[in-house]
């Protein structure tokens, strides 16, 4: 496939096998969503083919899409079952043609009863009579609410609607799913169940993200495109960028070898072009030349965001209070009654399902909304806030130097081209207009105007939207070196952890503080739905039907939790099995540094001391995920001994 005369794919084969989980990853412009088309088919390749047996069906979720629909939400979901009517008219006009027919020996005939039975398959596969019920399942699995499936489509913002086209997608279990950033939409609780949907989904799945976590929990396998070529790894992300680096250290060494080749090559044609008595040897070694197929080295994309906040001015203890905070729209209660205090330093995650009001304090707190109640802030408190929505924020007829030069003062109006250069905005790009810019170029712009002024409370509302892995990675870094008090508002769990130490969960119109960062937070959650299972004591003497109840909900949970005991123990296991290994890596390297030889040759190899530091690092980090894990099984036990002794 090729593009201005530039191929963006040369001569790539590969298979998608009927189990696989692919991640599709590669740089921006490396041609992942056009792949996807190509496999669809909604474009056709310059060269070369893309065979689709026929027997196999294929979904594809885009970007975007413009969406116009004005059904309900439930309706718009029950037309992915339009192919189910379409295959019980197959499936009545192929036994027809069956129950007319007496060559029964013939391949026509065998043929029409293997068609029969696919088809009756398919029909079983698709649920023709649960429809409305794995309609509302799925819709819900992906946050609507039951009182939602009645409301009509324009009602939702886009996002929404592009959940129940993914909801639509799934429902028609086609052979292949091939899923383009599926998690833009999503909150955390959604991308959960999506993860463990597509976990035991039938057919294949090729998806792709900037979501690391997301990747990880998803893909046993990862197609790179690179340089117009691809390179097929298994494993997940995490596998893959090892494998990768492992890959460009080969290659590296190849080339290096090549041109070594060629400089001895070029030296003896040089030498000897002009005497007659090489003339022969001269010609085979031009030809050889010729022939010689040139090792590229892909080279890390290395261009990127490159940033760091300027140093947070000094504020005093207390950055923001609410008392009695609320907010409302018309009967809808978004906030009520928010007591909180924030102090200087602390750096906040907002999580919860969209909608639950998480933008919605950042907002407040950053003035754009009004409220009802108490909002104070510290003293000497400077506020720069991300939106999530640049457009609101973005005068779209400035260019990309004035709405920087517009605001700046003092000194650094003097150094706002180099400002803009670390955002990968250089030459021509400064004069464009934003309204021209891309989704991510926005995101560049507006993080670039955050550092015009420096500031002690950052509000950051979807901060990694549009930016690709490595600058996702630079600005974690920037804001881990940030000083100040940070409010994040992300469904990226591999961006948040580590970077923020509370966690308040959103869930109209109240708030929970949990302590610890995403993972924390996670983890906490899942030992709270293990525990809703449970339902109080009434008070007085229960009734034997309540005390059935009550017992096979003992049980119940009894024996989830005893499939969490057992999910842990395994985790334990394996963790240990690589801490053993880790520590006999670092026996034998140390046992090579206590040899006076093998202490030398290690005291000028650096990428022996490299990789001597990484698995001290691993060990470190095996020897705390480990102690983590007998923390979490020994709150598991306890739980069990609880529900035990609660049954008796």
């Amino acid at each position: 496939m090729h593009f201005t005369g530039d191929d963006l794919f040369s001569n790539i084969t590969f298979l998608v096998r009927e189990k696989d989980r692919i991640g599709l990853v590669g740089k921006n412009g490396a041609g992942k969503t056009t792949l996807l088309r190509l496999i669809c088919q909604l474009e056709n390749p310059h060269k070369g083919e893309v065979i689709v047996p026929e027997e196999v069906t294929i979904g594809y979720l885009p970007q975007e899409k413009e969406l116009k629909s004005q059904h309900t939400i439930l309706e718009e979901a029950l037309l992915a079952f339009e192919e189910v009517k379409a295959m019980e008219k197959q499936i009545h006009s192929t036994q027809q043609q069956i129950s007319g027919r007496t060559d029964y020996d013939s391949m026509d005939y065998h043929r029409l009863l293997e068609k029969l039975s696919f088809l009756n398959e398919r029909l079983v596969l698709f649920g023709a009579h649960s429809m409305e019920g794995d309609a509302e399942q799925i819709l819900t699995g992906l946050g609507f609410e039951h009182e939602d499936m009645t409301r009509l489509m324009p009602e939702f913002s886009n996002g929404w609607q592009m959940r129940v086209e993914l909801a639509k997608i799934l429902l028609k279990r086609p052979s292949l799913l091939l899923l383009d950033e599926p998690t833009n939409h999503l909150d955390i609780e959604s991308i959960q169940w999506l993860e463990s949907f597509l976990q035991t989904y039938y057919g294949a799945v090729m998806v792709v993200s900037h979501d690391r976590a997301f990747l990880d929990n998803v893909t046993k396998r990862t197609i790179e495109i690179s340089q117009g070529k691809i390179y097929d790894y298994k494993g997940s992300y995490t596998d893959y960028i090892e494998k990768r680096s492992q890959r460009i250290e080969t290659q590296s060494a190849a080339y290096e070898n090549q041109q070594k080749e060629v400089k001895d090559i070029e030296r003896f044609i040089e030498r000897f072009r002009y005497k007659s008595t090489k003339a022969k040897q001269v010609q085979s070694r031009i030809k050889l030349l010729e022939k010689m197929d040139e090792i590229v080295v892909d080279e890390m994309d290395m261009k990127g965001i490159h940033f760091k906040f300027p140093p947070a001015p000094h504020s005093g203890k207390i950055t923001v209070e609410t008392k009695g905070l609320s907010k409302s729209y018309g009967d809808l209660h978004v906030i009520k009654d928010l007591d909180v205090l924030i102090t200087r330093g602390e750096r906040i995650a907002f999580v919860g399902r969209n909608g639950e009001g998480k933008s919605t304090l950042a907002k407040i707190i950053t003035g754009v909304l009004d409220y009802e109640g108490e909002l104070k802030f510290g003293h000497q408190i400077e506020i720069g806030y991300y939106a999530q929505n640049q457009h609101d924020m973005l005068d779209m007829e400035k260019t990309v130097f004035q709405t920087l030069d517009d605001v700046a003062v003092g000194d650094i109006r003097t150094r706002l081209k180099g400002i803009l250069g670390a955002f990968m905005f250089s030459g021509e790009a400064i004069d464009k207009k934003v309204k021209v810019l891309s989704g991510g170029e926005k995101a560049r712009l507006s993080l670039a105007k955050m550092l015009l002024h420096p500031t002690n409370l950052l509000v950051l509302d979807e901060p990694t939207n549009h930016l690709d892995m490595q600058s996702k990675d630079i600005l974690k870094s920037a804001l881990l070196q940030f000083e100040g008090t940070m409010l994040i508002v992300s469904h990226d769990r591999d961006f948040l952890q580590g970077l923020t130490n509370k966690v308040y969960e959103f869930r109209k119109p109240q708030i929970k503080e949990y302590l610890g960062d995403i993972y924390d937070f996670l983890q906490a959650r899942e030992l709270a739905r293990l525990q809703d299972l449970e339902t109080p004591a009434t008070k007085g003497t229960m009734s034997s039907e309540k005390e059935t109840s009550a017992s096979k909900q003992n049980w119940e949970k009894k024996k989830l939790l005893e499939k969490e005991k057992r999910r842990i123990e395994k985790e334990i296991e394996k963790t240990e099995s690589e801490i053993q290994s880790s520590e006999n890596t670092l026996l034998k390297m140390d046992e090579q540094l206590s040899d006076p030889d093998g202490h030398a040759q290690a005291l000028f190899d650096q990428k022996w001391y490299q990789n001597y530091n990484a698995v001290k690092e691993k060990l470190t980090l095996l020897m705390k995920q480990w102690e983590e894990k007998h923390a979490l099984l020994e709150v598991t036990e306890e739980e069990i001994k609880r529900v035990i002794m609660s049954g008796a």
